[in-house]
């Protein structure tokens, strides 16, 4: 996985220039909100990987990889971003496969099993609504890094969402057998969306710095573009009793522990090899 940063990302290099002087508290907070939107483009990249040479239909087969390329791309920059603010000479590489399932501060979403078909176009169109508006407010960044790399993911996830929306409206509205799926995998994916709008302190303070944008401040839009789709899908959305979170506090279900050992088994099994 290792690279030269300016390869990841299409444009001006992001990564070559230190980062700018914050101070400790910031450079810190700011460090983990990178390894926070990096897990979550990693393990939901992985997770779509999976999908090749297994989709449904040939065009799956390769939108899905495509579009899982490009949540690698974003988890690369993201990480050697991350690595320039700490400073302590980790590159992606290790933050990708060197760290342990409790370092890992993706939302439990991304790291939910495939499923059938129906199943994954929901994740996708759950994250992806939510990510859009990250990114578009993202370019608003007071930090270069995270406004250059936000430049390119915004219109990535706007992709995304365009394409899992067409998905989602096909399979909810259309034969009894697509809807009953879509149905079931709206109840089984409602209780993991809450916590992609989760507000702590460390990304109150970010906000406040200008430099990311607020979680909660994203749930109006994620709701306009849930509801557009889920209208036309014949969807409702289910009240959610008992939300699904932890994640961002390194604590996971044991779906991620499976991933991460494939994810990293090479890695691990051949330590400091690069390709």
């Amino acid at each position: 996985m290792s690279y030269a940063p300016e390869a990841a990302l299409e444009g001006p290099t992001f990564c070559a220039a230190p980062p700018p002087d914050y101070a400790p508290d910031l450079r810190a907070a700011l460090m983990e909100w990178c390894l926070r939107a990096g897990d979550d483009a990693l393990v939901l990249g992985h997770r779509l990987s999976e999908w090749c040479g297994r989709a449904p239909m040939l065009e799956e087969d390769l939108a899905l990889p495509n579009m899982a390329l490009d949540l690698i791309g974003q988890s690369r920059a993201l990480y050697a971003y991350a690595g320039a603010l700490e400073g302590e000479g980790r590159d992606e590489d290790a933050f990708a496969y060197l760290r342990e399932e409790r370092e890992f501060r993706n939302v439990r979403l991304v790291e939910r099993p495939n499923g059938d078909f129906a199943h994954t176009m929901l994740r996708q169109l759950l994250f992806a609504a939510y990510a859009e508006p990250l990114w578009r407010a993202a370019e608003r960044s007071d930090d270069p890094t995270v406004a250059g790399l936000a430049a390119k993911a915004v219109k990535e996830m706007a992709y995304h969402v365009r394409h899992s929306a067409e998905w989602v409206i096909r399979l909810g509205d259309g034969t009894e057998e697509s809807a009953a799926r879509m149905s079931a995998a709206v109840e089984a994916l409602a209780p993991f969306a809450e916590e992609l709008f989760e507000t702590d302190p460390l990304s109150a303070r970010l906000s406040e710095a200008g430099l990311a944008p607020d979680p909660a401040g994203l749930r109006p839009a994620w709701q306009a573009a849930i509801s557009t789709v889920f209208d036309e899908a014949r969807l409702d959305w289910p009240e959610v009793r008992h939300p699904v979170t932890g994640g961002r506090a390194g604590l996971h279900g044991e779906e991620l522990g499976h991933l991460l050992a494939q994810l990293q088994y090479v890695a691990r099994a051949h330590p400091g090899a690069k390709w």
